[in-house]
């Protein structure tokens, strides 16, 4: 299997670079063309408030301001793409409305990659990380130090939907790992499954997965994450668990206990 399109959202800050290091080591392992969205502020935001029929000062100063503050982040991602040196980076900068503009970009892409601000929900990107994985369900890379495409990857697993899913989408990443292993802590779940079934399901796939059952009972994501640093894993499978309420994503536990501690990159599907 191959990647053929690796996106990385830029909000035209002094992030950008740090995003399209962990692109372009993705993107340059399936020779992909790397997406460089730049996402400014929406100027279609400040609609609500300026009232119908109605544009004052305050209204027309902060208008210019966002268009400034867009012309500066283009020209600043711009540059953060020249200069990570990947042959096939492409800027693409995002204009009103830009929300279905990033939406789009990430529904013609093979995989989104964040960094661990905009995971965390600070920064810019932070909405715009929470669409990608819950309400595009799009496979998504949170990007952290030390992630090699062929390091040991290790996949959360527990016979569900969203974690089986996340397993089938990183197939072409865990193609391309050194070790793969999937981890199984079934006295911290309440389901019943095999973790065979997965190994299996890989085999046929030609990955070939070791498997381990984690004894420990208690917070699975704690469980994962100490093994994961025990097998010197790089990466992380896992699936994003969670629900919508307005326009803010809530993560359930798990997924929130993943991306708030210091770990391994993590691949995550919703």
């Amino acid at each position: 299997m191959n990647w053929a399109r690796i996106m990385a959202p830029l909000a035209g800050g002094a992030g950008d670079s740090e995003a399209l290091a962990a692109a372009v080591a993705i993107a340059s392992a399936f020779d992909a063309e790397l997406a460089a969205v730049h996402a400014p502020a929406d100027i279609a935001d400040l609609m609500p408030w300026m009232g119908e029929g109605f544009m004052g000062g305050v209204q027309i100063t902060a208008m210019d301001s966002l268009k400034e503050a867009a012309a500066e982040g283009k020209r600043s991602a711009r540059a953060a793409v020249e200069a990570c040196g990947y042959a096939k980076a492409r800027l693409i900068s995002l204009e009103t409305p830009v929300w279905g503009g990033l939406s789009m970009e990430g529904r013609l892409s093979d995989l989104v990659v964040f960094t661990n601000d905009a995971a965390r929900g600070r920064g810019p990107l932070a909405e715009a990380f929470q669409q990608m994985v819950a309400d595009e369900q799009r496979p998504t890379l949170v990007a952290r130090p030390g992630l090699t495409p062929d390091g040991v990857a290790v996949i959360a697993w527990d016979g569900g939907k969203e974690a089986s899913r996340a397993a089938r989408t990183a197939l072409p990443l865990l193609e391309q790992a050194s070790r793969v292993v999937i981890l199984c802590a079934p006295s911290a779940s309440s389901r019943s499954f095999d973790g065979r079934r997965l190994q299996a399901f890989m085999s046929d796939r030609g990955v070939n997965a070791e498997l381990e059952i984690l004894p420990e009972s208690g917070d699975a994501a704690h469980i994962l994450l100490g093994a994961a640093r025990r097998l010197g894993a790089g990466l992380l499978v896992a699936g994003a668990f969670g629900h919508p309420r307005l326009q803010e994503y809530i993560f359930g536990g798990t997924t929130r206990t993943l991306l708030n501690n210091d770990g391994p990159s993590l691949f995550l599907s919703h």
